[in-house]
């Protein structure tokens, strides 16, 4: 299975906010999910990112891919850069 970590949408129209997930990358945007990393609320000022660090590092050593925005995204939370102990 080849796992993606993207955001998944929340929220109502026009006051959307996010969930980063770890998900099989052939499931919709919205669908299925394995796994819950943290969310991501652009409409906060200033925006709010929280990232579980240690979640994150570990399916990213089991090989889960992000997309760029997610990869954006840690890389602003500290997440991307450490490396695992």
């Amino acid at each position: 299975m080849a796992t993606r970590i993207r955001l998944r949408r929340m929220g109502r129209k026009g006051q959307a906010h996010f969930r980063i997930v770890v998900a099989d990358s052939r499931s919709p945007r919205d669908g299925r999910f394995v796994a819950t990393i943290g969310h991501y609320n652009p409409r906060a000022n200033p925006a709010v990112i929280q990232v579980d660090a240690d979640k994150a590092q570990v399916w990213l050593a089991k090989g889960a891919t992000p997309t760029d925005t997610v990869r954006s995204l840690l890389k602003k939370a500290g997440v991307l850069g450490k490396r695992p102990a």
